[in-house]
């Protein structure tokens, strides 16, 4: 039979048409009605699926029975594959034939890359269903740019689609910049950042700028806060063990002349490990009530857990190492050094069930290095990755049970 690398590349340009296709019509958060009506008219000629839709999002859960026997004995394994299918409010700059026809709206970040490529291993492994010794639960998800649209499916039982709990869960990112075009990167253990949001609201006594002695200014406590967190982050975590902490929007007054009687600003929180995860929370907290005090103000602090580590479990971590050399030849899989700081709701699949996550290189540019990044208006992903991708999620499938 044509190994699903070379059947991959014989359907490129269906693959890569999808993706055009859903470049064209980005969608924001949850719910992604015309996305999912191209997933569904994709897959509509593809027999012997079980098909079922989200009630509180506008996810697709597939599942692709097998139809032989593990030959270790036993039942067949599942095996869950994850594509996201969300864009960003990004106006796009790339002048690309296939730009986003929306408003404000672009796959910035590659998710129709994603989506594309999981259809395809779908495609690929439906094939193969008569050689295939495991389940395979596709996992079409909406709302990864902060909606958190995996932790809503797996409440909603995704993990269990197949009719009982999936064993392995594998999921890939596309990258416009920085990694090498075509090169899978990942690494065991903690691959990505958990993320916490703060958001501070300072609480004075406004009045005129003129006479500041009869106020309570909220402005320069917030700013106090804004720059002692910053010592906090040098000075009280191991540098070995990551924190980052980042206010990217602080609003307070409407006029030169007005003090206002609050001010706010908003946090993002990046660790790698939960010990320092509640440590940072703890302290920033401590420290930003005890400036308020010190000034004769109060401080409301509302936080907003996200989404915790990504861990690749180690094993798991290797198969996909492996799996992908075989397929794709020796410096196609390079191992990364060191995490990276960005985070990732497939972590809340990862924290239920063993495996791993993986990047890949897809830049347009001679050197990634000079390339612009995702969610860059400018961010461009090349075509080439599509198959690509679509193989190696396929081959991590099938290659789950022995008798390959």
């Amino acid at each position: 039979m044509q190994s699903i690398h070379d059947h991959a590349q014989e359907i490129r340009d269906e693959l890569i048409g999808f993706r055009h296709e859903l470049h064209r019509i980005p969608e924001i958060g949850l719910q992604l009605p015309r996305t999912q009506a191209l997933v569904l008219a994709k897959i509509s000629d593809l027999d012997g699926l079980e098909v079922s839709l989200g009630e509180r999002q506008s996810s697709v859960t597939v599942v692709l029975r097998g139809g032989k026997d593990n030959p270790d004995g036993g039942g067949r394994q599942v095996v869950l594959l994850r594509g996201d299918m969300d864009a960003l409010p990004v106006t796009e700059e790339t002048g690309l034939e296939f730009s986003s026809t929306i408003p404000g709206v672009m796959h910035a970040c590659g998710h129709d890359v994603h989506t594309a490529a999981l259809y395809g291993a779908l495609r690929l492994l439906h094939g193969r269903r008569d050689q295939l010794a495991v389940d395979v639960v596709f996992m079409f998800q909406p709302g990864e740019e902060a909606y958190d649209g995996a932790r809503f499916m797996v409440a909603d039982g995704v993990l269990d689609a197949a009719g009982r709990r999936a064993d392995v869960a594998f999921g890939l990112h596309v990258f416009s910049a920085e990694y090498d075009n075509g090169v899978f990167y990942s690494r065991p253990g903690p691959l990505l950042a958990s993320c916490d949001e703060l958001f501070v609201t300072v609480r004075g006594e406004g009045g005129h700028g003129s006479t500041p002695h009869l106020t309570r200014d909220p402005v320069p406590v917030a700013c106090e806060m804004v720059l002692a967190m910053q010592t906090v982050v040098t000075r009280h975590f191991n540098v070995f063990d990551p924190v980052v902490a980042t206010v990217g929007k602080l609003v307070a007054g409407t006029a030169g002349n007005i003090i206002p009687d609050d001010a706010t600003f908003d946090v993002t929180l990046r660790t790698f490990s939960p010990d320092h995860k509640e440590r940072l929370l703890a302290e920033l907290q401590r420290l930003f009530h005890g400036l308020a005090q010190g000034h004769g103000m109060t401080v409301d602090i509302t936080v907003a857990p996200d989404y915790p580590v990504t861990v690749n479990d180690a094993s798991e971590y290797a198969y996909a190492r492996d799996v992908i050399t075989d397929v794709f030849g020796a410096g196609s899989f390079r191992e990364m050094e060191f995490p990276v700081p960005g985070s990732e709701d497939f972590s809340h699949v990862l924290r239920e069930v063993p495996g791993a996550f993986i990047m890949l290189g897809a830049s347009t540019a001679a050197d990634p290095g000079s390339a612009a990044s995702n969610h860059s208006p400018r961010a461009a992903f090349d075509d080439a990755v599509v198959p690509r991708a679509a193989a190696a999620l396929a081959e991590l499938a099938f290659r789950r049970a022995t008798g390959r």
